[in-house]
């Protein structure tokens, strides 16, 4: 008996150290600060600007995906013992984080996916959103500190122990995208808002069509997403090689398809894109009509 005790006692030791290293390292991997440089333009309050804020919220970058319609905040993924993912409560309601955060700490966040004390936000599009041009940033921020108060306590992001061991291999990285950008590198101006390739790219960046479906646009996997999740379709002209512009508007406003089929709209936000201007939807169709032609998921 007192050699199995024995045993235990070692087991039991070997289990708690194990578990005590994983917890450490995978905080280290969560909390380690990363470094940026950008300088907040200036904050637009007007109407115009307030309108534009808006907008990009919906149509172009989509923040009320995550965050809610209100911005209010959500619980994004519940998959313990991997983990929690939640978008917090933006506004400066109870629970929001609207009236403890400044300006700077909105474009860190935005343009560069970091959080306050340098730590990488979980699934912010950051590598897509840093391409956003000093006037539509700063009109997405006033727009966000406009917001009625939405009171709504969230839990807090959290990782399980599975996620934890994936955290120390390794294997979430993508689900970070502040540690695999370059945060002091040069933003070129954004080009006019016209019916131009170069507008349909930049629209393209920060709408997160290049997030989704690769920086080719051939496709592939989902970042984040589980394993059995739908992967995004190939939208280079290998793909869509066929479709004229009516049937890319048709699939952008109402989800479907040039053969009749249904967009999934659990992975499109078809209730979003239908509310992107004509000038945006015709950019985009533009610019996609440039790519050179891919087989899926290669980029």
């Amino acid at each position: 008996m007192q050699t199995l005790a024995k045993v235990l006692g070692v087991v039991v030791g070997v289990v708690v150290l194990l578990l005590s290293t994983i917890f450490v390292f995978s905080t280290q991997t969560l909390n380690k600060p990363i470094a940026y440089a950008d300088a907040s333009p200036p904050i637009p309050r007007d109407s115009t600007a307030l309108a534009r804020g808006r907008h990009l919220s919906r149509a172009i970058s989509k923040c009320v995906e995550c965050h809610g319609n209100d911005l209010g905040g959500q619980v994004v993924i519940d998959a313990m013992p991997m983990g929690r993912v939640v978008a917090p409560n933006l506004t400066s309601g109870r629970g929001g984080i609207g009236g403890s955060r400044s300006d700077d700490d909105f474009l860190r966040a935005i343009r560069h996916g970091i959080g306050v004390g340098g730590r990488p936000l979980v699934l912010m599009p950051a590598r897509n959103y840093w391409h956003m041009g000093d006037d539509d940033v700063g009109s997405l921020i006033a727009y966000i500190r406009s917001v009625p108060a939405v009171d709504r306590e969230l839990p807090a992001t959290k990782f399980g122990l599975v996620g934890r061991v994936l955290l120390v291999k390794g294997d979430l990285n993508g689900m970070f995208e502040a540690k695999n950008m370059d945060h002091t590198a040069k933003r070129p101006p954004p080009p006019a808002a016209d019916t131009t390739v170069a507008y349909g790219r930049y629209l393209a960046e920060i709408g997160g069509c290049t997030g989704c479906h690769g920086p080719s646009l051939s496709g592939g996997s989902l970042p984040g997403a589980p394993p059995d999740a739908k992967p995004a379709s190939n939208l280079t002209p290998e793909g869509i090689g066929t479709w004229t512009e009516a049937d890319f508007f048709r699939a952008l406003r109402e989800g479907v398809r040039p053969n009749g089929t249904a967009l999934d709209s659990t992975q499109m936000p078809v209730r979003l894109t239908r509310e992107m201007t004509d000038l945006e939807t015709k950019a985009i169709y533009m610019y996609v009509r440039t790519v050179p032609p891919k087989p899926f998921g290669t980029n």
